[in-house]
């Protein structure tokens, strides 16, 4: 297990904010979940598990967090079959873009909505990360997680997911997804990549793909009124404070436009649920993740 001191959350999130927490522990092996429990009660804080940062709105100033970082990067690579389905396995910490391309490589179908996603398979499967109608979860056969100093299998019966959210059994925030096995479907190379360009374009267009971004800042109270179309309509879009706006591409992107800060983003969405809420009586839940976490 390697220990960085004093790692800066600017750094190490899309949205290049945060400040600085106490320690930051990758994970590599197997040997190393099993030492982790220990380090984290000697080092003390809130441990948060953290991939590629595409989701957090990390605080500023010193935070009594931890962070934990697993690094499993095997794969993806072919497994086996099942009930038709061809078996791919994939670390943790492997960029979902890669098991993107590998599909197309391979000729396997079912993740073509995933494109355009930033962040990691791990981060991809805790949050049930989705769109263009399909969910991460819906296409797993197991997941390998850590839990109380174990490594456990979790077969896909096991998950019990929603809408950006996974939970097993009585477990929400208490297990590190270490890796996935996907099952996929056998379909024609040209077509999954004609599927994933569209899907990236249509994106592009419709979202601040190459700002400094954590993606959606709201969840969508429901598909008829998704958070984008609130806030556009309590006049959000555009809406600056302190070096950070929420999109003028897409009103549920909040963007750090080179010189925001935490207090300033956190600031902008209190004052966009008073609106919303003020207005339609709709209570927004944020979707990316507050560390420490503030809004309830």
């Amino acid at each position: 297990m390697r220990e960085i001191a004093s790692p800066q959350l600017a750094q190490r999130t899309t949205l290049r904010l945060g400040g600085t927490a106490i320690a930051e522990l990758i994970l590599e092996n197997a040997e190393d979940v099993a030492r982790l429990s220990r380090r984290l009660r000697a080092l003390g804080g809130e441990p948060v598990i953290i991939g590629a940062g595409s989701n957090i709105l990390a605080q500023d100033g010193d935070l009594p967090l931890v962070l934990v970082r697993p690094d499993f990067m095997q794969g993806p690579e072919v497994v086996g079959e099942e009930d038709g389905k061809i078996l791919v396995r994939v670390g943790a910490a492997v960029p979902l873009p890669r098991l993107l391309r590998f599909c197309v490589e391979q000729g396997l179908s079912g993740l073509e909505g995933l494109t355009g996603i930033p962040g990691t398979v791990g981060g991809a499967v805790a949050m049930n990360a989705g769109s263009f109608g399909v969910e991460t979860c819906t296409k797993i056969n197991n997941i390998h997680i850590a839990s109380k100093g174990e490594v456990q299998v979790i077969a896909a019966e096991a998950l019990q997911y929603s809408y950006r959210n996974l939970h097993i059994g009585d477990k929400k925030n208490d297990f590190i997804v270490l890796e996935a096995t996907f099952g996929l479907t056998r379909a024609a190379r040209d077509g999954i990549s004609n599927c994933m360009r569209h899907n990236f374009f249509e994106k592009k267009s419709k979202q601040p793909v190459t700002a400094w971004s954590a993606g959606c800042v709201f969840k969508n109270p429901s598909p008829e009124m998704p958070a984008g179309k609130l806030l556009d309509q309590a006049g959000f879009k555009g809406k600056k404070l302190g070096g950070m706006a929420f999109s003028t591409v897409h009103a549920n992107f909040m963007i750090n436009e080179g010189r925001g800060s935490s207090n300033a983003a956190l600031a902008l969405m209190q004052e966009a649920r008073e609106a919303v809420r003020e207005r339609f009586g709709i209570e927004l839940e944020p979707e990316v993740r507050i560390v420490p976490c503030l809004f309830p």
